[in-house]
């Protein structure tokens, strides 16, 4: 494999890798910070955007965080039987299912404000990188960051 062209084939040389890697490796960070309030890091980003918004739908859900409804549906299942969340058909629209928060997942975010200090004590950037890296990643998916908003 000592081609010139098959050089864009090894694994340092591929911008993805990274991305992955360092996506495992902050999940894992997340896990005993999460695992204290019984989520895990797929149900804590969908939380965080219920306590944003209190309803959506499942299709705003996955859009907001990337996912699709085959990921979300049994996530949804789990954290209703939890008491977090309830599901329920849009009046307007019976094709839309709406997810909310209940009183009880909204107790859960004073547990929760403070994984994001925790968090930011894990890694290895100053706060400079860090918001440069944020609005790097927020480019490569094609949107604005919403930092500060």
């Amino acid at each position: 494999m000592d081609k010139v062209e098959y050089g864009v084939l090894k694994l340092e040389n591929q911008l993805c890798f990274p991305l992955y890697a360092c996506s495992r490796e902050i999940v894992k960070r997340y896990k005993p910070f999460l695992d204290k309030l019984e989520l895990t890091y797929t149900q804590y980003i969908a939380m965080m955007v219920l306590w944003e918004r209190k309803s959506v739908t499942v299709k705003e859900l996955g859009e907001r965080l990337y996912l699709d409804s085959g990921t979300l549906t049994p996530l949804l299942k789990k954290m209703e039987e939890k008491g977090l969340v309830t599901r329920m058909r849009s009046e307007k629209d019976e094709r839309n299912l709406v997810v909310t928060v209940t009183d009880t997942g909204e107790r859960l975010k004073e547990r929760a404000v403070e994984v994001p200090l925790q968090i930011a004590g894990c890694t290895k950037l100053t706060a400079e990188e860090g918001m440069l890296l944020y609005e790097l990643l927020y480019k490569m998916l094609g949107k604005q960051s919403s930092q500060g908003k």
